[in-house]
């Protein structure tokens, strides 16, 4: 065999495997869980909240105008599975920003809240994420100012100095506890942490059933009404905390304004 022709079966060997790299990274991206048809009511702008569509995924635009939330959706999850949830926060007074991840994988746009950040003006921006999108969302904090992180379903990887408000479900059959407590040393020690009775992994979105959950044995939409209440509470103690610090602060007019028109929509 001369040496023209190894080079050329090492060539061809070499785009094979590419190839097959390829398509499996395709099947991979294309099996992920899709959000219920029923979200696409939270798509419609009402009364109270006003949806928009921005360059890094959904801003639930509501009656509040001192704090935002930013949310990254579960591993292989579609973000939209998780409008009911920001919607309730969005009419409770915290506007949301709903984070589209490449492939549906947070850990490849870790860094989006940066750039929501950078272009909103909010007195308090706090982070939250489900599952894997919860570990990210709690690496982004560790490097980074923010008024509070929420995890769902999720922990912190790395030391975290902001206030947690960390929320599970008693019948999470995904969530791997083992992990959960040999990460909590990276969490504040005042950290709240909150079981749910009843609920199970999936039951933070309406994405349908999860292989391998546990079977929850309060709806989906109560799940989300007590988390968005915890969240809720948790926003203004937080909020609370601050005002007694700076009793003359006041609310900002131009709050939930882009920073900069030219380049925020």
């Amino acid at each position: 065999m001369t040496g023209t022709h190894r080079i050329r079966r090492l060539v061809s060997g070499i785009l094979i495997l590419f190839l097959v790299l390829a398509a499996a990274a395709a099947i991979y991206i294309s099996d992920y869980s899709r959000a219920s048809d029923t979200v696409r009511a939270y798509l419609q702008d009402t009364a109270e909240v006003a949806v928009r569509e921005i360059p890094e995924g959904l801003f639930l635009d509501g009656p509040g105008t001192e704090n935002a939330l930013i949310f990254y959706p579960g591993g292989k999850v579609e973000y939209t599975a998780y409008l009911p949830l920001l919607h309730r926060l969005a009419e409770g007074g915290t506007d949301c920003f709903l984070v589209k991840m490449p492939a549906n994988l947070a850990f490849l746009g870790i860094n989006r809240a940066g750039d929501i950040m950078k272009a909103y003006d909010y007195d308090g921006w706090y982070l939250a994420g489900h599952s894997l999108g919860g570990v990210a969302a709690a690496s982004y904090a560790s490097g980074h100012d923010l008024k509070g992180l929420i995890l769902l379903a999720s922990y912190a990887t790395q030391p975290v100095d902001e206030p947690v408000l960390q929320i599970y479900g008693s019948e999470d059959g995904i969530l791997n506890l083992d992990a959960l407590e040999q990460n909590a040393h990276n969490l504040p020690a005042d950290t709240s942490v909150e079981v749910l009775d009843g609920a199970n992994h999936a039951g933070f979105g309406d994405y349908g059933d999860q292989k391998g959950d546990g079977e929850a044995r309060i709806t989906q939409e109560e799940q989300q009404a007590i988390t968005a209440d915890l969240i809720e509470e948790m926003i203004g103690e937080t909020s609370a905390d601050d005002s007694e610090g700076d009793p003359s602060a006041g609310p900002d007019s131009s709050a939930g304004l882009p920073a900069d028109p030219d380049t925020a929509e």
